[in-house]
């Protein structure tokens, strides 16, 4: 256990990823992420291993400075917005560049990923790392539940692109030849929380995802930067060999703050499902069938008819991706229950 406390407290980056935009309110974020900073603080012995990344100058850059000379820790800001991805990207890369780090843990700015659960993260990549003798390994914080910090809506789209995203990892792997690696990520769930906001990178694994030529995959910047993010992260860290793990994590019943309401989330949600079947080569007719198979099981689907409606209407952006978008469209009921 003392191996691991080291580990957190001296060769652990923490990189926050910052983006108060119109319409956010400012004081909330400001005080989620202040307290977000107390506790993060307190788990490292050098704050200037925590970096707060802000992605936009007019977008927090001068609540993250404020916050930075308060707490001592770093902090970085890109030009211009264009996503959370580019904070992730810009603060790891800062991060990097101390050589005495092992590990790379991204945390969303809400509050809503626990401090003190930073020390699970760190016990299940050592676990990993002697089990599989490896030093490429990630590691997902699952929340205990989608539906209560996020609601019922957004915790059923999320189902969603999650399912989805096993099915596109798995067909790849199929392909490929080269087998899925998730003995220590089902612990928990049929499948993993991909979109959670609480990521371990080792640092090969950090410097493969972060550091390399963005793969857009032929989609736009904002599906690449703004609306796939987590799948970003998950998939380019798999396609760098490494062995991913999943702990189990706290949240709040409600996300403390969120941007998800001034996000058009049927395009957001659509193009969590897009990067990664794009990126992944997965024929269109696999893609329709994975979201015909899916949508089915979704409580959203009972909220009739607005829940319907919200999954068709990402099943047409989704095939649209493909030319397909005048499918016709699915049936989505079971005769029986």
């Amino acid at each position: 256990m003392e191996r691991m406390i080291d580990l957190l407290r001296n060769r652990t980056g923490l990189v926050v990823t910052v983006h108060i935009p119109d319409g956010m309110n400012a004081n909330d974020a400001k005080r989620a992420l202040t307290d977000n900073l107390v506790l993060l603080c307190e788990q490292v012995s050098d704050p200037q291993r925590i970096c707060l990344s802000v992605d936009g100058a007019a977008c927090g850059a001068d609540v993250a400075t404020d916050l930075a000379e308060r707490f001592g820790v770093r902090q970085i800001t890109a030009e211009r917005p264009l996503g959370k991805l580019q904070g992730a990207r810009i603060g790891v890369d800062h991060l990097l560049e101390d050589p005495t780090l092992e590990y790379f843990i991204c945390v969303d700015q809400d509050g809503d990923n626990f401090a003190n659960e930073l020390l699970n993260m760190i016990r299940a990549a050592e676990c990993i790392r002697e089990q599989a003798r490896t030093d490429r390994i990630t590691v997902l914080g699952q929340r205990s539940s989608m539906h209560r910090p996020l609601g019922l809506l957004r915790g059923e789209l999320e189902e969603l692109a999650d399912r989805i995203l096993l099915d596109a990892l798995t067909y790849h792997a199929a392909v490929t030849g080269k087998p899925l690696r998730m003995e220590h990520a089902f612990t928990f769930s049929e499948h993993p929380d991909f979109h959670s906001g609480y990521k371990l990178f080792s640092r090969p694994v950090a410097e493969a995802v972060f550091c390399s030529e963005p793969a857009m995959a032929g989609t736009s910047t904002i599906c690449y930067y703004r609306h796939a993010v987590e799948a970003v992260m998950t998939v380019e860290a798999l396609e760098a060999g490494a062995y991913f793990g999943v702990i189990n994590r706290s949240t709040f019943n409600e996300q403390p703050v969120s941007a998800f309401g001034l996000m058009g989330r049927e395009q957001f949600m659509a193009d969590a499902i897009i990067w990664p079947c794009k990126r992944l080569n997965i024929p269109v007719e696999f893609v329709r069938q994975w979201l015909d198979n899916h949508m089915p099981r979704l409580l959203l689907d009972t909220f009739r008819p607005d829940g319907g409606n919200e999954l068709q209407a990402i099943r047409r952006l989704v095939l649209d991706a493909w030319g397909e978008g005048d499918a016709p469209p699915s049936l989505m009921r079971a005769p029986f229950v």
